[in-house]
């Protein structure tokens, strides 16, 4: 039996982007080829299974040997063996530092070391993300941690530029670096309800309002970790925040403020007043403490034990909390013996942000 084919000869390489989204995400070829069949491809191209696995064999082999061209982007661009149109390489880039969200929430703010890489196999179980996926995507938020810990500057423009990345997925792995940094405990009971998203935009926040390179604005005073540590003289202020629950007429002064911009605005008036002591002790005390590493990394956990679940469990919906903690903020503004306003200002900002984004009613 003989069998004709139609014969094309080009010099563009030829990438399927459903077979390399199969091999990102970890499928044998065997696998790859019975998932295609699934979809029709057999029927869409007129071909036999013997051509679809000798076509899914060959995309395998050009995605293994482009994948060291991947460890560092713009050798992509540069090299002569795979000619590879711009908006293809984008493509490719792109997808192979994705990650899957369920598989990130699992190692946010673990160490990037060999002993997290021994439990891949169990977070690949618990996920479903296959294990050859996973030692992707973690290899690669490795590499990326790795790069920028030796580069000065912003933070997600250092990782666009090296990774080149578009600049959402820069930002995801502008978070995954700072957690790693930092070491945030993200994987307590009472953080699980927590997406990698609600980190995410709180490690956005962290980054531009508390660490070194939010209060750097010169390329000249460019420092190392920029935008990786948190800044440690601002942390040191941020103990001067104590007067407001130490003092007690300045606690008592503004506890009065916000109860009277807070009367006849919502439904929980009662149990915002109760409480205002409690919660404000709460949120003072965790900014007093951040010199400490422990209480840095136990962050997001204070931050849901004294303040969010107290709010929780007297039924406060999200737009109390938002009316609540905004008259709580600017009712330091009017205490007539309170001088840091400016440290109040830079602290409170970040932390009305992040419990905006935690706070699912």
């Amino acid at each position: 039996m003989t069998m004709e084919l139609d014969v094309f000869v080009g010099n563009t390489t030829i990438m399927d982007e459903e077979v390399y989204q199969l091999w990102l995400d970890g499928y044998t070829v065997i696998d790859a080829v019975k998932v295609r069949i699934d979809g029709g491809v057999m029927e869409e191209c007129e071909a036999s299974a013997d051509v679809l696995l000798s076509d899914t064999m060959d995309q395998y082999r050009t995605f293994q040997m482009c994948e060291r061209l991947l460890h560092s982007p713009s050798k992509l661009g540069n090299q002569l063996l795979f000619q590879i149109p711009p908006h293809r390489q984008a493509m490719l880039i792109e997808r192979y530092y994705a990650f899957d969200d369920a598989f990130v929430r699992e190692v946010l703010g673990k160490k990037l070391s060999k002993g997290t890489k021994k439990d891949l196999d169990d977070i690949g179980a618990k996920t479903g993300v296959t294990l050859k996926s996973c030692r992707r995507q973690f290899d690669n938020f490795k590499r990326v941690f790795k790069v920028v810990e030796e580069l000065k500057g912003p933070l997600v423009e250092n990782i666009r530029q090296h990774f080149l990345l578009s600049d959402k997925l820069a930002r995801d792995y502008a978070a995954i670096v700072f957690f790693a940094n930092n070491r945030f405990e993200t994987g307590k009971r009472k953080l699980q309800y927590l997406t990698f998203q609600d980190f995410a935009f709180c490690a956005g926040q962290l980054i531009s309002h508390w660490t070194v390179g939010a209060v750097v604005s010169s390329v000249d005073h460019m420092v190392e970790d920029m935008d990786v540590d948190l800044d440690k003289e601002f942390l040191q202020d941020l103990k001067e925040l104590k007067v407001l629950i130490t003092d007690k007429d300045l606690l008592d002064q503004h506890k009065s403020l916000v109860c009277t911009a807070l009367r006849g605005k919502t439904k929980v008036f009662n149990e915002m007043e109760a409480n205002f002591k409690n919660l404000s002790r709460g949120l003072v005390n965790i900014a007093a403490k951040l010199t400490n590493t422990k209480d840095v990394r136990d962050f997001f956990l204070d931050l849901v034990e004294k303040f969010i679940e107290p709010c929780r469990s007297d039924r406060w919906t999200a737009a109390d909390m938002r009316l609540y903690l905004t008259h709580y903020n600017n009712s330091a503004h009017i205490l007539d013996t309170f001088k840091h306003q400016v440290v109040w200002d830079r602290y409170m900002g970040v932390i009305k942000s992040c419990i905006f984004k935690m706070y699912h009613d």
